[in-house]
């Protein structure tokens, strides 16, 4: 579909959609590849086979059974990378029971969150995570885990909390537990030894794909996050096309950096290579450049995914030229705007010249958008590319709701069979999220061209109006990325007297360079309009983020107000 005169555009597809359950898409690839590696995580040291792997989901699924938790029912999974939450992942899916994926980063205040919003029954955790003690955290939220045994403990702030397993991914035969109230991965598995393969067979028959399998928190970058949820088909069908559309076949290997707990990881990661036979591959728990790049030369994969600054941290690091990366071929950077500059070092400097760029969000499985291998390179490092078979998307004029027409700019607009069944709990911010008419509002400003390519230009919160003029923060980040002494950039609006908003940019500079805010003000100097050129220039070492790497920009903001003495807007 060629020459769009409205930012509308629907995609087909030659392929159908999976009609089936993530357990029988799982059950078809062990029979075809039995013996392909399934995943390989470097830090445990471990490795397992399609075959291993599928024995160990079922043996964990038939624990779970044995406890008593089914189809419907929430299980939390608390933890960094490691083959254990895969494990999960598969054997919640495999009995109908809604895995809820938890933030490793979360302190209390924000896991109590999640625990009563999602109405957690079941939690499983690691024993820590960097300077966070989630055994010791627990316990300050639930003084009973100190005398009371976990088979029978009730607590009044989380009354659907019944069992919480702690795992020693370094220990995975771990059988003893800090606390009565705790109970061990051990414990969990032998209280499957009564079910039956058959009995286990009959509950995954009974499943639907349109069954909630999945809740995830946005990122939360402003507020308290919302719990997304998501069913078999949403989220298979995602992996499928996202892997359909990277070429990958069981000879595929791909290195992991990012988290499980979010989409990219849970989904384009972990599902799509079980979706295709393919090798995951994890370097370590938590993102590490120097893992990152070991694991890719070593265990020859074929990908790797990540977001914008996870590729900048590979490329920066001291170590770089040390490694063959010529086994790379493919993978996917998204979770956050890619520089154009950024883009071009990756397919040149990483051998990844299939890279492609992706978009979307949690609320859409997550991805709605990729570029395509075959597209020409501006397309490939300006755009996001289209939408994935059997979606619609469209940009509206953010007043009205009018569909725009293309070149203009607008809100990304989602539907189709990847947007989510809605906020778990809280109908009101679903239909503030989806229109009457199955509309995804992304919140997102974005134009499309006449080939259905979109280009985002901005958030819709972080746009910055300058005395009546709109700013998008992604052209001059974008701009000021092809300074030859940037390495990262965050652009964002400061509140103003005079002008309402003004523009302040946070940059950090290649190794060994410095630079002024003069010169990088005169830079922009004839390049960009004068009204968007940053009135503050600040050089920082590191910048505030999610753990998925995204920047929190807000974050950002209030430590610049904070810093000049003023109060936050």
């Amino acid at each position: 579909m060629t020459g769009l005169k409205w930012s509308y555009f629907h995609r087909g597809g030659t392929e159908r959609l999976l009609g089936k359950t993530i357990p029988d898409m799982l059950a078809e690839v062990v029979c075809r590849h039995p013996d392909n590696d399934a995943i390989v995580s470097r830090h445990q040291n471990r490795r397992m086979s399609y075959t291993e792997l599928a024995e160990a989901i079922d043996q964990l699924a038939k624990g779970l059974l044995g406890l008593g938790f089914g189809r419907g029912d929430r299980v939390g999974v608390w933890s960094t990378n490691n083959i254990e939450w895969v494990l999960l992942q598969m054997a919640t899916a495999r009995i109908g029971v809604v895995l809820i994926n938890i933030n490793p980063a979360y302190q209390k205040k924000e896991l109590s969150f999640a625990l009563e919003r999602s109405e957690v029954q079941g939690l499983f955790i690691i024993p820590s995570f960097r300077t966070s003690n989630y055994v010791t955290m627990l316990t300050e939220l639930i003084p009973q885990l100190k005398n009371t045994q976990w088979s029978s403990m009730e607590t009044e702030k989380f009354p659907f909390l019944r069992m919480i397993v702690l795992f020693d991914p370094a220990a995975p035969k771990q059988t003893t537990k800090p606390l009565p109230g705790f109970t061990t991965w051990e414990e969990v598995l032998s209280c499957g030894d009564g079910i039956h393969t058959k009995d286990l067979n009959e509950v995954t028959a009974a499943l639907d794909r349109d069954d909630p399998i999945n809740i995830e928190y946005t990122s939360g970058t402003t507020g308290f996050p919302k719990a997304v949820i998501l069913s078999h088909h949403n989220i298979l069908n995602n992996a499928w096309f996202g892997a359909k559309a990277m070429n990958f076949t069981e000879r595929d290997r791909l290195c992991v950096p990012v988290p499980f707990y979010h989409c990219f990881g849970m989904v384009l990661s972990n599902l799509l290579c079980l979706s295709a036979g393919a090798c995951i591959v994890l370097p370590d728990e938590h993102f590490d450049p120097l893992a990152t790049l070991q694991a890719i030369e070593e265990e020859h994969c074929t990908a790797v995914h990540g977001v914008p600054t996870m590729f900048i941290a590979e490329l920066e690091h001291p170590r770089f030229a040390d490694f063959d990366l010529t086994s790379l071929r493919t993978g996917i950077m998204a979770g956050a705007t890619c520089p154009p500059v950024l883009m071009k070092r990756v397919i040149e400097d990483m051998n990844c010249k299939d890279i492609l760029i992706g978009y979307g969000e949690t609320e859409a499985s997550p991805l709605t958008h990729l570029t395509d291998s075959n597209d020409s390179l501006e397309i490939r490092t300006e755009t996001v590319g289209r939408n994935l078979p059997h979606q619609e998307v469209k940009v509206v004029d953010t007043a009205t709701g009018r569909t725009m027409r293309v070149g203009e700019s607008g809100e990304i607009c989602f539907r189709g069979y990847h947007v989510m069944r809605g906020y778990y709990g809280d109908p009101e911010a679903t239909r503030e999220a989806i229109d009457t008419n199955g509309w995804l509002h992304s919140g997102d400003l974005g134009v499309m061209d006449g080939e259905g390519c979109v280009r985002i230009t901005g958030r819709l919160k972080e746009m910055i109006v300058r005395s009546g003029e709109n700013i998008y923060p992604r052209e001059i980040e974008d701009f000021l990325f092809t300074h030859p002494k940037v390495a990262e950039v965050a652009v964002f609006g400061l509140p103003d007297d005079y002008y309402g908003e003004v523009v302040m940019a946070w940059l950090k500079l290649h190794s060994g360079k410095s630079a002024t805010a003069e010169e990088i003000q005169d830079y922009c100097r004839g390049e960009i309009a004068h009204f968007k050129i940053p009135k503050y220039v600040w050089f920082v070492d590191e910048f505030p983020m999610t753990v998925t790497g995204k920047l929190q920009k807000f974050r950002m903001q209030e430590m610049a107000l904070e810093k000049m003495g003023r109060t936050s807007p």
